[in-house]
């Protein structure tokens, strides 16, 4: 088997309700999907395929290249379907390999049975065609194998990310209660921004969101900050192929002449980690910061953007009686600082979202870990659309 030119099913997973989001970056790459699911997206490649999708995807997690399907009833088959397996034409005889399952059968109730019994049987098989053995283990940093085994049906991947790709690279210090970055993109998926126009970010923690629009602006995809994948480490790769997509990805990066992302935190600390967030990002340029409480944030008159609040919500940090006033004052900056402007507050309290003072126009639902959360968008009027809106109302 040649995983590189051979085609086979390609599943990349995300974080529940990302799917949606995910599914549109695979068309705008042109990938037709063959399945779209509330954790994962599916669709038909190579391995080559693969190298570009580590590489572009902002909201996928893994992306695992299917090997095999075959049914198993007990550790022993299971065992058996995947010596049965040409490993010695995928693992390096003398490299390393670590393993992954999701196990959801009778059988079984140690996931931990079925990662040695994989392991075993890729040693076995290799040792047994070449004399030689790689070496296994719990490290993600080189060849790794996912495992998916439901009731009778079984599925083995190559998981050719290794570590996940929710985290974009940039990211050395995550200041308190950080938002995931891919869920921070998808959250800016899902706004009305049209990545020109001011994104303000108040209350910007350690920056995540400030700097993913401005990634998502000037077309700086995740695979910049990246340096090592599993698809590296498995016979047939070849460097050269890596290296055509990474160049594709400078080449892609656009320069946003009048891009400005305001924003600002009253922690000296935060506006801090968000500076040197962006810098590595090389997209501090773009990022207008400030050092102060949200309402003294600058928020340019006369414009057309996106105001966007991720505070705190009572779950992992601060206490609900004192946000209940934060939410409030939010609301309040909102209809005095922002009319013309679009606003978007990301929580996972709606009580205490009713704080806020202002009717929702949508409420987009999202996971923040197993958090239920929304992002709510509120229309801020300015007074001249005030006054078409009553004008057109009267008439």
């Amino acid at each position: 088997m040649d995983i590189f030119k051979d085609s086979s099913n390609i599943v990349i997973t995300c974080n529940k309700r990302l799917a949606p989001y995910l599914e549109q970056e695979l068309k705008d790459l042109g990938y037709t999907p063959t399945g779209v699911f509330p954790t994962r997206v599916e669709l038909m490649g190579t391995m080559l395929d693969c190298i570009r999708l580590n590489l572009n995807l902002r909201c996928g997690s893994q992306v695992h290249f299917s090997l095999r399907r075959f049914r198993a009833k007990s550790g022993d088959e299971l065992y058996r379907a995947l010596e049965d397996f040409a490993w010695e034409e995928v693992i390096p005889k003398d490299g390393y390999f670590s393993v992954t399952c999701t196990v959801d059968t009778p059988s079984i109730n140690n996931t931990m049975f079925v990662n040695v019994k994989v392991k075993d049987a890729i040693v076995d098989r290799i040792r047994q065609k070449t004399g030689m053995r790689p070496d296994s283990g719990p490290s993600q940093e080189k060849a790794c194998i996912y495992l998916y085994w439901k009731d009778n049906e079984a599925e083995i991947f190559i998981d050719t990310s290794g570590e996940t790709l929710a985290k974009h690279g940039y990211r050395k210090i995550p200041g308190k209660a950080p938002m995931l970055e891919a869920l921070a993109a998808a959250t800016i998926y899902a706004t009305k921004w049209d990545r020109v126009s001011a994104f303000v970010n108040p209350m910007c923690g350690s920056g995540t969101l400030a700097v993913e629009a401005a990634l998502i602006a000037t077309n700086r995809k995740p695979g910049l900050y990246r340096r090592n994948y599993s698809f590296m480490h498995f016979v047939g790769f070849e460097i050269g192929a890596y290296h055509r997509e990474f160049q594709k990805l400078k080449d892609q990066v656009k320069e946003v002449e009048g891009l400005k992302i305001y924003a600002s935190d009253i922690s000296e600390d935060a506006v801090n980690v968000t500076r040197t967030n962006a810098e590595i990002a090389e997209v501090s340029r773009y990022i207008h910061l400030q050092e102060c409480d949200f309402e003294k944030a600058l928020v340019p008159e006369d414009q057309a953007g996106v105001v966007y609040f991720n505070p705190e919500y009572g779950e992992r940090l601060g206490e609900v009686g004192a946000l209940e006033v934060t939410y409030k004052r939010i609301g309040d900056f909102m209809k005095q600082r922002c009319k013309g402007y679009t606003g978007y507050i990301f929580t996972g309290n709606l009580d205490l979202a009713k704080k806020i003072g202002l009717r929702a126009s949508k409420r987009i639902e999202f996971y923040n870990a197993k958090i239920d959360c929304r992002l709510l968008e509120y229309e801020l009027y300015s007074g001249t659309r005030d006054k078409d809106k009553l004008a057109k109302e009267t008439l």
